[in-house]
């Protein structure tokens, strides 16, 4: 385990709040039994374990279910929270009139593809999207993020509701979205949108963990993880300085600054490395095994 030479034991925690890719799963996408173990150790302590995952609500199911967990999942980087026992909706975050249709416009004008999220599970898909396919394109223009749209596109298919008119006609229930590029090109796009948009949107750009590219995702203001964790904290008594909070990534940094305790993956960014209080091993070397040490001492 990695630590801050200026950081002192683990307080009492109540709650732990562990990310998906890059901290539950390793660089194959897998979790380990190891890690099933150390989230078990900490629920038998009686500490309440939580996933805040970018994941869509479906991916992060089979997750759920290999360690065990049962209570709420704060999906979408906390703008869909379900009960994945019977698939109820706790929260779902809301855009302000006309600001999708406007966001929308600004993604088809900037040469990109708009991929928005609804709370449709029980309708069988998961976003709505303008085609499936996408052109060919002239060698280079890979940097234009087509690849890795083609990937998601193709992988995702049956989970997609597809409208060629999605840029004029936005449909209702959408909560969050997001584009799909290179690095340049994404972050331009959220400098743009935090321009066209002041005080109206959540924006990050991140390294898709599963595709090619970088994503922009995009969501109402005031919705990021933590908030979605203080929504469910809340109803069950717990304060931010009782939460434990784990993360890898960008979307993770709200969670990782506001929690009582916040902890950052070995291999985590450097602006993450930086926010955390504690530093443990990395997600191919188990380093949730860390994590459980540290709220509950060594095994």
């Amino acid at each position: 385990m990695l630590e801050k030479p200026d950081t002192v034991a683990a307080p009492q925690m109540r709650l732990l709040v562990l990310d998906v890719d890059g901290t539950i799963t390793n660089s194959r996408h897998e979790v380990s039994q190891a890690t099933c173990d150390a989230v078990a150790r900490v629920r038998a302590a009686g500490i309440r374990v939580v996933l805040a995952t970018g994941r869509r609500y479906r991916d992060t199911l089979p997750v759920a279910a290999r360690l065990g967990i049962e209570d709420p999942l704060i999906t979408a980087s906390g703008a869909l929270i379900k009960r994945a026992s019977d698939h109820a909706t706790l929260a779902r975050a809301e855009f302000g009139p006309g600001v999708l249709e406007g966001v929308v416009a600004e993604i088809v004008a900037a040469g990109h593809e708009p991929v928005l999220y609804s709370d449709s599970f029980a309708d069988g898909f998961d976003f709505h999207c303008r085609s499936l396919t996408v052109a060919p394109t002239p060698e280079g223009d890979a940097e234009r993020g087509v690849l890795g749209l083609a990937e998601y596109l193709e992988r995702n298919r049956d989970l997609a509701c597809v409208a060629a008119d999605l840029h004029r006609t936005v449909p209702s229930g959408v909560f969050a979205g997001f584009s799909m590029g290179p690095h340049r090109a994404m972050l331009a796009l959220e400098e743009s949108l935090h321009a066209g948009f002041p005080g109206q949107l959540s924006l990050h750009t991140i390294r898709s963990p599963r595709y090619l590219n970088w994503m922009c995702e995009i969501a109402p203001v005031g919705v990021t993880k933590w908030s979605g964790v203080m929504s469910l904290a809340r109803e069950w008594g717990i304060d931010a300085a009782e939460i434990c909070a784990v993360g890898d990534d960008v979307n993770d940094l709200p969670m990782i600054r506001a929690a009582g305790l916040g902890i950052a993956m070995g291999n985590a960014q450097p602006e993450v490395l930086a926010a955390a209080d504690q530093i443990v091993g990395r997600q191919d070397d188990d380093g949730l095994v860390d994590v459980a040490d540290l709220l509950l001492g060594p095994r």
